[in-house]
């Protein structure tokens, strides 16, 4: 799951209150096990908790082995948002030095030299376009998953 500039911001003022990027994927990452999954279209995900939405695209990736990966990635001398999904880890690294602490394995690879993210996990990646607040269909679906919303003014 990679994040957009506003997509970053939002989550800080919403989420995670800090701007550090392992703090943001902290908050994100419990965002994801409290949340439920809507597929809207082909292309959009939405992921929601009853209170927020996350609104996520979905992103084309290659599935490459480790050594692969490690070969795409060795002449980078730059620093990248670099996110592993099933290890749950992200950092601000050369991906280089990030790739050599991942365990073997066949993972979907995603790197946008552009805006300097990388992203290998077994999932497809998503790329979170922004968070807001939940409309009420997307209550509605979560409510129905056993969440309970509780009014911020107690009962009447």
């Amino acid at each position: 799951m990679l994040l957009t500039r506003h997509a970053r911001e939002r989550l800080v003022k919403r989420l995670a209150k800090r701007r550090r990027l392992e703090r943001i994927y902290a908050e994100l990452w419990d965002f994801l096990d409290r949340s439920r999954r809507i597929e809207v279209n082909e292309k959009v995900v939405i992921l929601t908790d009853g209170r927020k939405s996350l609104v996520c695209a979905r992103l084309e990736c290659e599935m490459l082995s480790l050594e692969e990966i490690r070969e795409r990635v060795s002449g980078i001398s730059e620093a990248y948002d670099c996110v592993f999904f099933d290890g749950r880890t992200a950092r601000h690294t050369i991906p280089r030095k990030f790739v050599e602490g991942l365990p073997d394995g066949r993972y979907c690879f995603y790197m946008n030299r552009e805006k300097k993210s990388l992203y290998i996990g077994r999932e497809e990646p998503l790329l979170v376009i922004t968070i807001r607040p939940a409309k009420r269909e997307e209550r509605d679906q979560a409510s129905s998953t056993g969440t309970t919303n509780i009014s911020p003014k107690g009962s009447s």
